[in-house]
């Protein structure tokens, strides 16, 4: 009868150690293969392509202008440190000539003209005594005239002083502006208070931010001028150039960055402050190459342009010449055709 054979205790350890080893190994994690990063093409860079070509090209001043008096008065004190007493006067208020618009202090000088015009009549009534008994070549008499010559330059000092206190109109016109100064504040001598402005004698004004701004404009240029719905032609008459000095340094500068426009035709209803648009040609060429501006480069006063050849690009310089608001004139380093890429 065949027995199964009996296993030793040594046996038996090392085939209990190897099952153990082999449940181990099964509970171990299965390694993963690796992964490779995703495949990512390239950005293919797009580019604005602008073919050189042939065109007129018109650089122009556009704006809006502004509707003034041709003939205007600025009325200002001149001595500081007396106190306004009042103005007489609002906005778009019209005045004659002669009108007082403003005045300051004038401590009772009503009372001091009267009781000098009184000292003034005593003298003579004297002096006309006198001459009834004495003859001009009379001491008494020599005084009495001394007197009364006395008095009345005393007078003419007096009504001066009235005078220096009030600001006149010389001219009939409306008020278009006023110095926001308050009744008991100081005057300045030489600060506009009152502007008068004729209505009769129109302009147009166009100011700018900097003089460079009006660099190309000359006398006598032609205007375009669009007010409302009507399209009517000007003629620039006063440039920062040809711009009179006036000695007041506000008015100066104005006209040192303006236009001063002559409008013929104006309809009656044009009135001061009234608004209208502007266009002024400086230059303009015809049938010359022209590219947008966006194709310009410049860096440190060098230009160039980048021209595409084939799948290639090269820098090439060029020598500008109209820069208009939109387009500008090569007049060398580039050929009519040729392709060029624009800044995007």
């Amino acid at each position: 009868m065949w027995r199964k054979p009996r296993l030793s205790l040594r046996h038996a350890i090392a085939i209990g150690a190897l099952s153990a080893m082999l449940a181990g190994c099964s509970l171990l994690p299965v390694e993963e293969e690796e992964l490779q990063p995703p495949l990512v093409e390239p950005v293919k860079e797009t580019l604005t392509i602008y073919e050189v070509k042939r065109a007129d090209i018109t650089k122009q001043l556009t704006g809006v202008a502004t509707f003034a008096s041709d003939k205007m008065d600025y009325l200002h004190y001149t001595e500081s440190g007396a106190r306004l007493v009042g103005l007489n006067v609002r906005l778009n208020d019209r005045v004659k000539a002669g009108d007082v618009v403003a005045t300051t202090e004038m401590n009772d000088m009503d009372n001091k003209i009267r009781l000098q015009e009184i000292a003034i009549e005593k003298i003579e009534i004297a002096l006309k005594q006198e001459l009834v008994d004495k003859s001009m070549d009379d001491p008494a008499i020599r005084l009495k005239v001394l007197d009364l010559e006395s008095a009345r330059i005393q007078m003419k000092s007096l009504k001066e002083q009235v005078k220096r206190s009030q600001l006149v109109a010389t001219m009939d016109g409306i008020v278009t502006y006023l110095d926001p100064i308050k009744p008991g504040e100081q005057v300045s001598a030489y600060k506009d208070i009152v502007t008068l402005s004729d209505p009769t004698r129109m302009k147009l004004v166009y100011t700018a931010a900097t003089s460079n701004d009006l660099a190309g404009v000359e006398l006598h240029m032609e205007v375009g001028v669009k007010l409302k719905d009507m399209t009517l032609t000007g003629q620039v008459v006063q440039t920062p150039l040809s711009a009179p000095p006036t000695g007041n340094k506000a008015i100066d500068d104005k006209n040192a960055k303006s236009l001063v426009i002559q409008v013929d035709g104006l309809p009656p209803e044009t009135k001061i402050g009234s608004h209208a648009d502007i266009t002024i040609v400086t230059e303009q060429r015809e049938k010359v190459l022209v590219i947008p501006r966006a194709g310009l480069r410049s860096y440190m006063g060098r230009d160039y342009v980048q021209v595409m050849e084939g799948d290639s690009r090269k820098e090439v310089d060029v020598e500008k010449g109209i820069v208009a608001a939109t387009e500008v004139e090569i007049r060398k380093g580039i050929t009519e055709g040729q392709r060029i890429i624009l800044n995007n």
